[in-house]
């Protein structure tokens, strides 16, 4: 389910939930929307999971 996906990111990297729903989906609203029930269309759920891997990547390069 994405939104434990989420939730595991957000715990690993200590990010606020609004910050990740700015860069992810210029919504800062968004991880609380998906908390709420709302359901992203699978273009938004691959790129939601593209920007956590790719974020995770940058991280342990730097």
């Amino acid at each position: 389910m994405l939104i434990r996906r989420i939730e595991q990111f957000l715990h690993e990297t200590g990010m606020p939930w609004t910050k990740f729903g700015r860069l992810a989906t210029h919504d800062p609203r968004f991880v609380q929307d998906l908390r709420n029930g709302r359901s992203p269309r699978p273009e938004t759920e691959s790129r939601l999971e593209h920007f956590m891997n790719d974020y995770r990547r940058t991280r342990r390069a730097a």
